[in-house]
């Protein structure tokens, strides 16, 4: 007796195949925990952005572009892959340097890659990624002020932004050295270098990359040099909250593949050493030794 083949419709198959689909997402959702997990089940990342930290993470006129904002943009493709979700939405937040970590801590942002300092006084406050950027701390005065080095801010009026480790650094300094610096401490970096513009204060203290896109972009940029015997050396840092290992797994394979393969260095030079949007202004700020050494050696190491 010959018994007839059982052939399943393709219906059936379909059907099977979007039950095994619908419990393979239900058993990966289970498994993610933190920030991965609340982006899978929000269906949006909150992508903490700066809007003048430039060549950083700022607003163009058009969207948020930069070299650090690419970073971000490359670990957002990255979590879509991740997740399996192609179609993730990304919220884009404007941060400022006194708001960012408080905004990470209540679940505002999810991520930030900006111009933050990774320092191990924040380290009890947020987690760090592999550093992206190493800088020193110096100031931008006018030309014509003749200040040279820290020493000839002694009495005079010094702007820093809020919330950032220069201001730190600052204060330290004009208690160790008596110069009795009026120092002010201002939202956000923009309304330092206005400071200096208007003759409300002599100097600028901030990140040296941070200042040389002041005099870049003004439209007098030989009125200002930026100058000084760096206070200090710190590095830049995406971050994300405390105590999440998958997220910085994700976030620091995404940032080691692009320095160790040689595209973190093309991104720096189309931003450091091209014209930029969105007036083409050159920053002519070539690749460090220290940078290549960051480069060919990832690590997520604060230098204060």
């Amino acid at each position: 007796m010959r018994f007839a083949a059982c052939h399943p419709s393709r219906r059936h198959i379909m059907l099977a195949a979007l039950a095994a689909a619908c419990l393979a997402s239900s058993a990966q959702a289970q498994e993610l925990t933190g920030t991965l997990k609340k982006i899978h089940d929000d269906g949006i990342v909150a992508l903490g952005v700066r809007e003048a930290s430039i060549p950083f993470s700022y607003f163009d006129g058009q969207g948020t572009v930069g070299y650090s904002q690419t970073i971000a943009l490359a670990i957002v493709e990255q979590i879509k892959k991740t997740l399996a979700l192609p179609e993730l939405k990304v919220r884009e937040v404007p941060v400022t340097s006194s708001n960012r970590i408080p905004m990470l801590q209540n679940n505002q942002i999810d991520l930030e890659c900006g111009s933050t300092t990774h320092t191990h006084e924040r380290e009890s406050e947020a987690a760090f990624s592999n550093s992206f950027f190493q800088y020193a701390v110096r100031m931008i005065v006018r030309r014509s002020s003749g200040i040279v080095d820290f020493p000839d801010l002694a009495g005079k009026a010094v702007v820093t932004t809020a919330g950032t480790s220069d201001e730190r650094l600052l204060r330290e300094l004009n208690g160790e050295k008596h110069l009795n610096m009026r120092i002010t401490s201002v939202r956000d970096h923009p309304d330092a270098f206005a400071a200096v513009k208007d003759g409300r204060a002599a100097a600028f203290v901030m990140d040296e990359p941070i200042v040389y896109g002041f005099k870049a972009t003004d439209p007098r940029p030989d009125d200002f040099v930026v100058t000084g015997t760096p206070l200090g050396y710190e590095v830049y840092a995406c971050m994300f909250r405390k105590g999440d290992a998958p997220m910085r797994e994700l976030v620091n394979g995404v940032i080691e593949r692009m320095q160790t393969s040689g595209e973190a260095e093309r991104l720096y030079n189309v931003w450091f050493t091209q014209p930029i949007p969105p007036h083409g202004i050159n920053l002519n700020f070539p690749l460090s030794a220290a940078m290549r050494t960051l480069f060919a050696h990832p690590n997520d190491r604060a230098l204060d």
